[in-house]
């Protein structure tokens, strides 16, 4: 299996297809299905998020003017020692891609809960008319990392 790279166009951050499985079979172009990519989050090195989301097949999906739907869920990790790298901005874009051909996003904003030291990232999507209430959060508490 090759590896796909989805372009972002915040800070630099993508999206690398970790896997997919199919959802429903399609006779003409390519099958639905649900994708599994991850991302490092662009600002604070050590954490990374894994995203699972619907991509639609078929002719529209073949062509790029098929509309995804606002399935999405996310889990974040800490994967080494947390390194802020630049200032953050609390509800600050770390992520996000087109769900359609120009109206409807998906998107990934970092918040930090001072007081419990946790991160939390939320991912939904939204259009220019309207957004959807489809929503999920992951947390990473701020640890020490040692390495063996």
């Amino acid at each position: 299996m090759s590896l796909i790279f989805s372009i972002s166009l915040v800070s630099g951050a993508y999206a690398e297809e970790i896997g997919s499985v199919d959802t429903k079979f399609n006779f003409l172009g390519p099958d639905h299905k649900i994708v599994i990519e991850a991302f490092d989050d662009p600002k604070i090195e050590g954490v990374t998020c894994h995203l699972s989301r619907s991509k639609t097949g078929g002719l529209k999906g073949m062509v790029g003017v098929a509309e995804d739907t606002s399935d999405a869920s996310i889990a974040c990790r800490q994967v080494g020692p947390i390194h802020i790298v630049a200032e953050l901005e609390e509800g600050e874009k770390v992520f996000h891609e087109s769900r359609s051909l120009i109206f409807k996003k998906l998107q990934v904003v970092r918040f930090f809960d001072k007081k419990r030291q946790t991160f939390i990232y939320l991912v939904y999507s939204d259009k220019v008319i309207e957004g959807s209430p489809k929503n999920s959060i992951s947390t990473v508490p701020i640890r020490s990392w040692s390495t063996p």
